[in-house]
């Protein structure tokens, strides 16, 4: 596959730009200068306010405060620019992507607008940048209608005013498929903005989205891009990574993270690079890493859906250009809804509101309860119970006996007072289950053994290379149960499984559906890859929402499906 013409000319120009700035010099009158940069990360589309537990912060006591919404974004950006002389505005990946209808039904257009009107001057591509492919995420940076839908949004679509980068991301062929790095002046020093997205990109991306693509080792691509900046002279250096580690808990500012790539990335890549921002696993920690030299360095995330920013304040030495490190600053800023949103911006969220309204707002039916993400030690969560039992009802004509779905498919919760664009009172609309259900994957019904289903629920540990265990609880329907024991050793931890309330036979047959992105063995489950007769059904949402709209009033149900041992 041959590169673009675009992006191989945007990536000879910013070589060409980056291999003449070493004699780039201006005087200053004083020995230093300051640079504020603000970043977030896993925005994902949300232009209002998000609802339920996807709207709050975690505060150090335990208690939360709602956050996010574009145009409180905004107004927060505004602010924190004004308190530096020089600033950056960068995205560590996921902006669009799994995001409400507000955004999704005109393919993030509205996002893309709202990143332009604050000012982002980089951000790194997330795995949800590729979730309808290169060529959209091509139509994104450079504009154009879509291909399909045309522009419904508005008339034209400029695309982004920023650049996407990815020094990992290249063709089959070897030849980069996007910017590695971003080069921009602070009172003429030199700044290096390297972008790396996750390596493992492959397996949380469908593989036809992915198809003729490479994703490479985010230290060996950093370390590369970083070498060409320190030979142009490029002293001060950034990286937006998107890949995350997980927390312990604590508020926004707490570095109580587990063992994890983020940590393990920052702490091996080049010594030349003065911060890290990362992104993916929707986390808050604000934490400080030695580099390769013993030199210290931030490491810092903030949380999704607009409702942190991080900060980081740089001290630039002016005869050096590079950082002094230990004059670094860095936390989280809650993007609070308590001051005068921006106006433009809310402008802006109106238009996207107003012209999904006629969709979003149709009611297609009503729960008794919040129906919410989170989950007991069991994994098992109200509306994951829900989603699994809707796809099950769908998919009766291919003879499914089972469903299971992947918890990252499921992005916020349905809560009874409704989100701030639905009816409340127990009302669910269109819009509303569609943030629950974005990505519009489609059913499959596939054939399993007993002893491949019971390797399935084995899979949700998943050992890494760190020696850490990653655990993806899938959500079960009804018709299957099990037990598993937290002293069980990989491989051996499920027990007592059931199905329709039979002991799970190992040399038996069982239909089982899940969507599109599990068949082709993504997040892990490769044995579901191994599934045949796959028989097609509903995309996941339409089965959600049918489900729904069969059983008014729906309460949570019992927390009965999976059980937790010693």
């Amino acid at each position: 596959m041959l590169v673009p013409k675009r992006i191989a000319a945007a990536i000879a120009t910013a070589c060409l730009a980056v291999t003449g700035l070493a004699t780039t010099a201006t005087a200053a009158p004083t020995a230093t200068t300051d640079l504020r940069l603000i970043a977030f990360n896993d925005f994902h589309g949300n232009l209002q306010p998000p609802a339920g537990s996807s709207g709050r912060v975690t505060l150090p006591n335990g208690t939360t405060v709602d956050a996010g919404g574009a145009a409180y974004l905004a107004a927060h950006v505004a602010r924190l620019r004004g308190e530096a002389p020089n600033s950056l505005v960068l995205s560590a990946g996921d902006a669009v992507g799994a995001s409400p209808l507000t955004s999704a039904l005109f393919h993030d257009e509205p996002t893309v607008e709202f990143l332009n009107k604050i000012g982002t001057d980089a951000a790194v591509i997330g795995n949800h940048e590729f979730d309808e492919g290169y060529r959209e995420l091509l139509r994104l940076q450079f504009g154009g209608c879509h291909p399909t839908d045309g522009c419904q949004f508005r008339p034209t679509f400029r695309g982004s005013r920023f650049p996407y980068l990815g020094a990992n991301i290249t063709f089959d062929n070897g030849l980069p498929a996007a910017l590695p790095v971003s080069v921009k002046f602070v009172e003429g020093i030199p700044v290096g903005v390297i972008g790396v997205t996750l390596k493992d990109l492959p397996s949380v991306v469908t593989p036809e989205a992915i198809k003729g693509f490479q994703f490479g080792d985010e230290v060996a691509a950093i370390n590369r891009t970083s070498r060409l900046l320190d030979l142009a002279g490029i002293r001060a250096q950034v990286v937006l990574l998107h890949q995350g580690d997980s927390t312990e808990g604590g508020g926004p500012d707490d570095c109580r993270t587990l063992p994890g790539p983020a940590r393990q990335i920052a702490t091996a890549a080049s010594a030349s690079v003065d911060a890290f921002f990362t992104g993916h696993s929707h986390q808050q920690y604000n934490c400080v890493v030695n580099d390769p030299a013993g030199n210290p360095r931030p490491l810092i995330q903030g949380a999704s859906f607009g409702r942190l920013l991080s900060v980081v304040d740089l001290k630039l030495d002016r005869k050096s250009r590079d950082v002094l490190r230990a004059r670094t600053t860095a936390h989280n800023e809650i993007v609070t809804r308590t001051i005068t949103p921006d106006a433009g911006v809310q402008a802006l969220v109106d238009e996207a509101v107003a012209k999904s309204g006629p969709i979003a707002n149709r009611q297609v039916g009503t729960i008794s309860a919040d129906l919410v993400r989170a989950a007991p030690v069991s994994g098992e969560s109200p509306i994951g119970d829900v989603i699994a039992d809707g796809q099950l009802a769908a998919t009766q004509g291919n003879q499914a006996q089972i469903a299971v779905t992947n918890p990252g498919g499921i992005r916020t919760d349905l809560t009874y007072a409704g989100s701030p664009a639905g009816e409340g009172n127990g009302v669910v609309t269109y819009g509303e289950a569609f943030a629950v259900q974005p990505f519009s994957n489609i059913l499959q019904t596939i054939t399993l053994t007993g002893a491949q289903l019971k390797t399935v629920l084995e899979q949700q540990w998943q050992p890494q290379a760190n020696g850490t265990t990653i655990t993806r609880f899938l959500q079960v329907s009804d018709s299957l149960h099990y037990s598993w024991s937290q002293s069980g050793t990989q491989g051996n931890r499920v027990s007592a499984v059931t199905v329709a309330g039979q002991p799970l036979d190992p040399a038996a047959s069982y239909r089982v559906t899940v969507n599109n992105f599990l068949a082709a063995g993504g997040d892990g489950f490769t044995e579901l890859a191994k599934g045949t007769n796959l028989n097609g059904g509903p995309v996941d949402l339409d089965a959600f929402t049918a489900y729904l709209t069969a059983h008014p009033n729906l309460a949570p149900p019992a927390p009965t499906r999976v059980t937790v041992i010693p």
